[in-house]
């Protein structure tokens, strides 16, 4: 898609930031020891797993015209508070209401799975009208798991496969890990009413075996897998395994745009919600999609009619799986080669989150002690989605350190917003900030 048109079309999606996904860190204890993680999660978390109904509180300030307890204050308190562009149809009320239907709530952890009130969660969330998903590394997720969660309503799921074998458990911190993934990808790859979204974090070790996953889960029926990179935040900072040197970084790339050149394009969620959604502006809207938005093993499926989309991919069996890098950063020549759409980071403006001690933020990942917008103890949940946020839609203050005189600012935007993260000395302001982590650009061939 033609580079300006594509940024005409961020900068109006910007402007409306519609709420998508709602990512809930709903606990942060988790039963393994994964070396790339950046949440640092334990068995024994430090924050205890924050109480459904607080959640639930937080969730029910989002205006809802398709359920009945939504309160009435926090929906007029939205209609006052909001100033909204009468000259933008998209920003109107009956716009909104027309749209609420494709929020989708994603959890996240930690491990979800270790909550005892797990299908309490997902009925809560479906009785409201939401679609619900979650991320999750499979140990848990049985056959007697996957009937409870369909029937609370689960519509998504995404599971991490990072390697074949030992390689797998080497980065998950457990030697029965990748027996319980494998399993728990081919149950829910057998469910055509569930988005199953994979994710591989290539490493030094797995860039390897790329080829090997992709024949697995291809062997067992996987349609979307999806491969990004680290980071060096958490566990993985100071670990040289976890870091891609820059050939292979393009080595990277290059599989991945030779395995999208031998996919078909077949119906997902995606294409079925940009079909449908009459409220996208014009702009080469056939090109546009909603892209899958992880920044680091977070994420989830699109949603949308799932009866839909399954029997359209029930339909075309011959089809190869979809095969994408993740929305980390931009990539110059390989933009269009390796990503359904260019890239977009859509966090703060179509997705936020609430974390493990209530502080509203946008990607889990995204340093939370410099974006947090607010807290849901002490804050009204969408007021705070709707009035806050500026540093994510607004990105001049990125014009620094290396993008300060980079001619691909206006296609980058800095990166995803992950990739700016505070100094270890605790500095917390957005002044603070130097240069982002990783630049996929010049890591990629670009100058």
């Amino acid at each position: 898609m033609n580079p300006f048109l594509f940024r005409q079309f961020r900068r109006l999606e910007t402007k409306v930031h519609e709420l998508n996904y709602l990512f809930w860190e709903c606990t942060q204890r988790c039963n393994l020891s994964c070396r790339h993680c950046g949440s640092d999660c334990f068995t024994s978390a430090k924050d205890q797993d924050m109480p459904l109904e607080d959640f639930l509180k937080a969730l029910d300030t989002i205006p809802n015209p398709f359920c009945q307890n939504t309160s009435p204050k926090s929906t007029a308190s939205r209609t006052s508070s909001v100033k909204l562009d009468e000259s933008d149809s998209r920003t109107n009320s009956s716009s909104r209401k027309d749209n609420i239907d494709r929020l989708i709530v994603v959890l996240t952890g930690g491990e979800p799975l270790l909550r005892p009130d797990i299908e309490q969660v997902g009925k809560e969330i479906a009785k409201r009208g939401y679609y619900w998903s979650m991320v999750s590394n499979g140990f848990f997720y049985t056959e007697q798991m996957h009937r409870k969660l369909m029937a609370a309503g689960l519509k998504a799921i995404t599971f991490s496969l990072d390697g074949i074998g030992e390689n797998h458990n080497w980065m998950r911190g457990n030697p029965n890990s990748y027996e319980h993934t494998i399993k728990a990808i081919e149950i829910a790859a057998k469910e055509r009413t569930l988005d199953l979204d994979v994710v591989s974090c290539i490493n030094r070790r797995s860039i390897s075996q790329m080829e090997e996953i992709y024949q697995k889960l291809k062997a067992l029926g996987v349609r979307k897998w999806r491969l990004f990179t680290i980071i060096p935040i958490g566990r993985a900072k100071d670990d040289p395994q976890m870091h891609l040197t820059n050939e292979e970084m393009v080595r990277l790339m290059d599989f991945i745009a030779e395995k999208r050149q031998l996919s078909k394009p077949h119906p997902t969620t995606t294409s079925v919600i940009a079909a449908s959604d009459k409220t996208t502006s014009n702009i080469a809207a056939s090109d546009i999609t909603t892209s899958n938005t992880a920044a680091s093993n977070i994420a989830a499926s699109d949603k949308t009619t799932s009866n839909t989309a399954a029997s359209d991919i029930a339909a075309h069996p011959e089809q190869e799986m979809e095969v994408s890098f993740s929305c980390e950063g931009y990539l110059g020549k390989y933009e269009e080669k390796v990503r359904p759409v260019r890239h977009f980071c859509h966090a703060g403006i179509n997705i936020a989150s609430v974390l493990i001690d209530g502080r509203i933020c946008a990607c889990p990942n995204i340093d939370r002690d410099v974006f947090s917008q607010g807290n849901i103890y002490t804050d009204n949940l969408f007021e705070v989605w709707e009035n806050k946020f500026q540093a994510f839609r607004n990105r001049d203050w990125a014009r620094k350190g290396i993008c300060a005189g980079c001619k691909q600012f206006k296609n980058c935007l800095g990166g995803g917003m992950h990739n700016w993260h505070s100094r270890p000395d605790g500095s917390t302001s957005l002044s603070d900030l130097d240069n982002p982590l990783s630049c996929h650009y010049h890591r990629t061939g670009g100058c």
